[in-house]
């Protein structure tokens, strides 16, 4: 009987353990088969419900995480409203009490001045924060002795812009200087005209004149229209807005859709102009970056080298540009040919932004891995490796300085913005390290030169 129900020991000591002793004395062998078949069959059912009442349970156990999540979520933003709001109320009682004569206090070296409330107002673009203060930071100086002072701005002369009803992702001013461009996560971009001293006291009252560019009809609770990123032509006469449902669109300065440009098949990351305003280069969600042909307002070529979503894409001059991407690569791409003109490999993660510097002669990109890099055409590897970073550098920009610029023998300096809280310039020629600027708390996403070099803001 033994050899008959099983040829496995373990298999048979587990068969006979569900038999009784009277079974194996009173049952034929193919009856004691179908008791432990049976038997079997019952264990395997048990087995299936336990599995079923512990998937249950990790379910019942992930959505209680989940309300958790987002309760805290709701406890945190209802801290920093609360935290805000009594910010508002010093910032008022000190206004009130400061003497108009009085001049901001001095700061130690490398330190700067930001209210929680411009923490809250971070953007992701170029251009799109501008800093008024008394003296110069005079960046373009070889002495890392240099005190870097913060401007502190008088709330009399600050203009909010209120209008939008989500998260501002992009601002950028237009070249003519009067005209401001938003895009947010509720689904529009806005369009302000900023008049000649609206932000001296008192001129703020008036009011605001602001068209909105709407980037999706009707009212909408989806995420798929949020405006990503902007971009103005060189001549400050058209707009052009990357949405998160993967279509870029140009718009007139009086508000018109001009065009809107569909093939990508996810979100757009970053778009440009080139120079001369006859094309304009997207990067997207999709691995590809395309350039469009504005006035045949059509693609004219898509470029699919990466392996992960493009990041960031940058224009060296009219026909040729580069693009970064999660996949770690740089490339350096044509308009005409089918093949890279050059790939830089040397990030260790994501690539967040790459700029090439006023010449077009130099490039410099930044990435998860934390640090930035320059390369040049000439060579493949990078001629500076800059590590003075502790965190993610998500944000990188040269300075207005030096050649092919209006500010020709002043330094150039190229700024990082980092995750760690600080902004750093670094020296281009030698790769080294002048400032470290450290006045944020929390990740720094932005910063953007002014026109003439002197002003940093972040």
């Amino acid at each position: 009987m033994e050899a008959n129900m099983s040829n496995n020991d373990v298999e048979m000591d587990e068969d006979f353990s569900f038999l009784q002793p009277l079974d194996i004395i009173t049952k034929d062998v193919n009856q004691l088969r179908q008791m432990i078949k049976e038997k079997r069959k019952n264990i395997q059912k048990d087995k299936d419900k336990d599995k079923e009442k512990n998937k249950d349970k990790d379910k019942n156990k992930d959505r209680e995480v989940d309300r958790e999540h987002e309760a805290e979520r709701g406890r945190v933003r209802e801290k920093e409203r609360h935290e805000k709001e009594e910010r508002e109320k010093e910032r008022e009682k000190a206004e009130s009490n400061k003497e108009p004569e009085k001049q901001p206090e001095e700061l130690a070296d490398g330190d700067m001045v930001m209210d929680q409330e411009d923490k809250d107002a971070i953007g992701h673009e170029e251009n799109g924060t501008s800093i008024v203060g008394k003296e110069p930071m005079d960046i373009a100086t070889a002495s890392t002795q240099a005190s870097q002072e913060a401007c502190e701005i008088p709330g009399s002369d600050v203009t909010i812009l209120e209008g939008h009803t989500s998260e501002v992702c992009a601002c950028a001013w237009s070249p003519t200087g009067s005209l401001l461009a938003s895009g947010s996560g509720d689904s529009t971009a806005r369009i302000w005209t900023i008049a000649d001293g609206l932000c001296k006291s008192g001129a703020q009252n008036s009011p605001l004149n602001v068209l909105v560019l709407k980037h999706v009809k009707g009212r909408t609770n989806e995420k798929s229209k949020d405006v990503t990123t902007l971009d103005w032509n060189g001549e400050g006469s058209l707009l052009a807005t990357g949405s998160y449902d993967g279509q870029a669109r140009i718009w007139t300065t009086n508000g018109e859709l001009r065009s809107t440009l569909s093939k990508h098949k996810g979100p757009i990351f970053s778009l440009k102009w080139n120079k001369k305003g006859d094309y304009l280069l997207t990067g997207s969600f999709d691995k590809t970056a395309i350039v469009w042909d504005v006035k045949a307002e059509e693609w004219k070529q898509q470029f699919e080298f990466h392996t992960g979503p493009t990041l960031d894409v940058d224009w060296c001059n009219n026909v040729s540009f580069a693009t970064s991407s999660t996949d770690h690569m740089i490339y350096v791409c044509k308009i005409g040919e089918i093949h890279p003109i050059k790939t830089f490999a040397g990030h260790q993660g994501e690539v967040n932004c790459v700029k090439w510097d006023p010449t077009g002669s130099l490039l410099a990109s930044c990435s998860d891995d934390i640090t930035a890099k320059i390369w040049c055409m000439k060579q493949d590897k990078y001629v500076h490796d800059l590590r003075e970073h502790s965190k993610e550098i998500y944000a990188i920009r040269w300075s207005p300085t030096g050649p092919g610029t209006n500010n020709p023998n002043q330094q150039l300096i190229l700024a990082s913005a980092s995750f760690d809280s600080t902004v750093k310039l670094w020296d281009v020629e030698l790769g080294k390290l002048l400032y470290s600027l450290n006045g944020h708390k929390d990740p720094v996403y932005s910063v953007a030169f002014s026109p003439n070099g002197e002003y940093l803001a972040s």
